[in-house]
């Protein structure tokens, strides 16, 4: 059958109330998406049938104070906890980074793609990432990267619902989370990491702090292999030095040097819609972004390309174009002029 065969039976049982033939056509389109290579859907589609099927055993009539009654209320507090969750299909061609950093993150993919080796020899599987550096060049986009090599749904935590004012709130929200991503074997992405990891000698009312960092040790060392941690931060010096300890790979990122910026350049207009009008002056434009990040480079290029396309009469005739040097360059003298470069 087709993935449009898959939908029509789909959407036929669900409007018969079928439940049976319905799950039964979601797993076989969970199988066939597999096999066509459509991996991210599979794994979306499945993580919405797990998580369907489990509330559905919770949905009865519970008793007060039972374990299916705190079960439903933290399944509700946990989804305020999560920012989104999501797949990737980012790989690792799809990264500019300099080479350390590339090196690194294939060893962790490999540890995770070769775990059975690894567990034959009672070896452990590298599952805590620490990403750090300035910000806009390439921590999130990394942990995408991490996420679709290995196919793993990710959980993204909303920092702001996890930190809270109440004392020992935020030990508690955390633990939370931590529970819900061993019980699906997903990645947990904390962005802002340092705003929970900080040194534990800060002066904080009640000593908060130091309850945090060391919930966060606690549930780091209770981790199951087959979940990760990634966390990123722009201030790795503010974390405390027992949690750096428990990561197995600390990634450090850098502003890109003119040879990443031509890297980037390269991967953002590989589709060949686009080129410079003026290559010698792209070339001296180049030069000029030294000091700025690969998302700030990126965006002004891409918004000289909007520009470009914008500027030539009914664009939506054409299948390429040439992208006004002049334009990109006006615009990365803004953008280092707002950042004071």
């Amino acid at each position: 059958m087709s993935q449009f065969d898959y939908i029509k039976e789909i959407a036929k049982y669900g409007l018969e109330n079928d439940q049976e033939k319905l799950l039964n056509v979601l797993n076989d389109l969970i199988e066939y998406s597999k096999n066509s290579k459509k991996t991210n859907f599979a794994i979306q589609l499945q993580s919405i049938l797990k998580e369907s099927i489990r509330q559905q055993k919770t949905s009865s009539l519970t008793k007060v104070g039972s374990d299916s009654y705190f079960n439903r209320i933290e399944d509700r507090e946990v989804g305020d906890l999560i920012l989104e969750k999501l797949t990737s299909d980012y790989r690792l061609d799809n990264i500019v980074a300099d080479e350390n950093v590339i090196d690194n993150l294939n060893h962790f993919i490999e540890e995770h793609h070769k775990s059975e080796v690894l567990r034959k020899f009672d070896l452990p599987i590298a599952n805590k990432l620490l990403l750090h550096g300035p910000s806009g060049c390439g921590k999130t986009l990394a942990s995408y990267v991490v996420a679709g090599e290995l196919n793993k749904m990710m959980v993204v935590v909303n920092l702001g619902a996890i930190v809270s004012s109440k004392l020992g709130e935020t030990s508690k929200n955390l633990s939370k989370i931590f529970r819900k991503a061993a019980s699906e074997d997903c990645i947990i992405f904390i962005d802002e990491f340092d705003s929970l990891g900080k040194v534990r000698d800060y002066s904080q009312d009640h000593g908060e702090m130091k309850r945090v960092v060391n919930t966060i040790l606690q549930l780091f060392d209770y981790l199951p292999q087959s979940s990760i941690v990634i966390a990123a931060t722009n201030q790795k010096e503010m974390l405390d030095e027992a949690l750096l300890r428990r990561f197995d790979f600390s990634i450090g990122f850098n502003l890109p040097t003119e040879k990443e910026i031509k890297d980037l350049i390269s991967l953002t207009l590989k589709n060949g819609n686009f080129t410079f009008d003026n290559k010698t002056k792209a070339n001296k434009v180049i030069k000029s972004c030294i000091g700025l990040s690969y998302y700030s480079i990126q965006k002004t290029l891409v918004t000289a390309i909007k520009r470009s396309l914008f500027a030539i009469v009914n664009p939506e005739l054409i299948l390429s174009a040439k992208i006004d040097t002049t334009v990109w360059q006006n615009l990365i003298e803004i953008e280092k002029k707002s950042m004071n470069i």
